[in-house]
């Protein structure tokens, strides 16, 4: 393995790839701790193992378990799946977040070792931020690290130079607080090889992660970009979107066209945790951020997240035009979203080269 080097990756001709790009495998952690997960760590492991169970039938999993008690556990679970088990410690699930984010060049490949600091200090994360050192020490994948405090949920690329991101996210005092928004392009541009830097506000109501952009915004082509909306005027999240959306609507790529934007409603029904556990927790905010932007994509397929709710078909049938050649399906994050996330913020796909 490779460290840092003295030319930017973007210097050597690296760039983020897009989702849809070929994978050769995607990387995730298996969740552990009842007591982190509020109570609900069994309904969580069934979400997630349904979850696995499919993707790993299109691309491989490396699935990172914590303690001897989480290996046995995933191996029952997914026992016959492709699936590559490890055990080494780490804070959490959110891998989205933690892993390496990976660029690429013709025939190579590298990673960015951020910095993750658990949301600006919100969790603890000294765990989790040694995670990209141990991908690539196992895949003998060179290594750019940097000080810069960045998260792939952040960051959303539509594989022709442009990058969507949130000013909430990025500029939170807690990240990177002696970087202006100019620095933070620069950070970007350099480690990631993009060129065009589009910038949405705020995210969604009660999002610890502070308004990533994988929960509300999407590219699902070079031209195309799925956002939400929430069609309930009494819901905060109504004018968040519907800002969102128009601005989305002023974008245009590299070349100067605009974007075909796609509404993606929000589940119709508001989401909470218990409020014994949000009593017991001291939650002073105890609604969740549900959400169909989650998806995942995976090598011939689309993994989107379900609540049991009624506009669960109706996202399904939005985004299956979108992806003609892949397999859209719906699995259940009813447990995992009371972590605040779903599928894409638990994945981070390691390209293949």
């Amino acid at each position: 393995m490779l460290s840092a080097m003295n030319l930017t990756p973007k210097a050597q001709g690296y760039t983020m790839p897009p989702e849809w790009a070929q994978h050769e495998c995607v990387w995730t952690g298996y969740p552990a701790n009842n007591q982190m997960w509020l109570g609900y760590l069994e309904v969580v492991r069934q979400d997630f193992a349904a979850f696995l169970r499919i993707l790993s039938s299109f691309e491989r999993v490396e699935l990172i378990c914590r303690d001897e008690e989480a290996l046995h556990d995933a191996q029952a679970r997914l026992e016959g799946c492709n699936v590559q088990f490890h055990l080494h410690p780490h804070n959490d699930v959110w891998f989205r977040d933690c892993a390496p984010i990976f660029v690429t060049k013709e025939q190579e490949i590298a990673a960015i070792d951020w910095k993750f600091n658990g949301w600006g200090g919100k969790f603890d994360s000294d765990l989790d931020d040694q995670i990209p050192e141990f991908i690539c020490t196992n895949q003998n994948i060179k290594r750019f690290t940097t000080d810069v405090v960045m998260e792939g949920g952040a960051l959303e690329v539509n594989g022709d130079g442009v990058l969507l991101t949130t000013r909430q996210c990025l500029l939170e005092q807690h990240r990177n607080p002696t970087m202006t928004e100019a620095q933070l392009e620069e950070a970007l541009r350099d480690h990631l090889g993009i060129e065009k830097i589009l910038w949405l506000e705020d995210g969604m109501e009660n999002d610890h992660t502070d308004g990533h952009i994988d929960t509300i915004s999407r590219f699902v082509s070079s031209n195309q970009i799925v956002t939400c909306i929430c069609e309930d005027p009494s819901d905060p999240n109504q004018a968040v979107l519907e800002k969102n959306l128009e601005l989305l609507k002023t974008f245009t790529d590299l070349h100067g066209q605009p974007f075909e934007i796609i509404p993606l409603p929000l589940p119709k029904n508001r989401m909470h945790l218990s409020g014994e556990i949000a009593r017991a927790e001291g939650v002073e905010h105890d609604r969740l951020p549900p959400t169909y932007a989650n998806f995942y994509i995976g090598n011939g397929c689309v993994i989107v997240p379900t609540y049991n709710d009624p506009n669960d078909q109706r996202a399904l049938e939005i985004l299956r035009p979108l992806f003609p050649d892949r397999q859209v399906i719906g699995s259940s994050s009813h447990g995992l979203i009371h972590g605040g996330g779903s599928f894409h913020c638990v994945t981070q796909q390691q390209p293949k080269v």
